[in-house]
């Protein structure tokens, strides 16, 4: 994957196939200890043991309706989080949900760039306007916050899946992290 706002979305939809329906995105940005984080967490079926040792290999996957039956998303992912002196970790509880943490070394050659976080935001609440979304950015002060289930009570009757509200949702996330991520 070519930036970290595609791993979010693979690891969102995978929150989402696991019967979530809030998913939390969480961006902080460290440059006093050098370090991105990145975590995503959901109220999904949650894993046991077993199944979150299973994840971990690029050639396992819960999809039953594709033909090719390997995952590469979490493996992908914590390649490259450990490629930048980071880490990597899943938490989990059947019936509780899953926390996926990825960190890296901020300043390392080698680190994805964060990508169109604003796009990927507006492709997961188009796709899925009955799940809940909050996405939460901070780096050295700022902080950025958007909570789909307080929006779609501002909405009222408006779906939060209209084109124009998707575009006002994705210029509003880009606008506000553009130079602050």
């Amino acid at each position: 994957m070519e930036d970290l706002s595609l791993h979010m979305l693979d690891i969102a939809e995978n929150s989402i196939d696991a019967g979530a329906s809030r998913v939390e995105i969480k961006i902080i940005i460290s440059g006093a200890d050098d370090r991105l984080m990145l975590k995503i967490s959901d109220n999904g079926k949650g894993m046991d043991e077993d199944m979150i040792r299973m994840v971990k290999d690029p050639f396992f996957t819960t999809k039953t309706v594709r033909q090719k039956k390997f995952g590469l998303g979490i493996p992908l992912l914590a390649q490259a989080a450990e490629e930048c002196n980071g880490r990597f970790s899943i938490e989990s509880e059947v019936g509780k949900g899953t926390v996926i943490t990825a960190e890296f070394q901020y300043s390392h050659i080698d680190i994805k760039p964060l990508g169109d976080i604003g796009s990927t935001m507006t492709v997961l609440i188009g796709g899925h306007p009955e799940i809940d979304f909050l996405l939460s950015c901070e780096k050295n002060g700022f902080s950025y916050k958007l909570d789909t289930e307080e929006l779609k009570k501002e909405l009222d009757d408006v779906p939060i899946n209209l084109p124009d509200v998707l575009k006002l949702i994705r210029e509003d996330i880009n606008s506000a992290l553009k130079g602050e991520t």
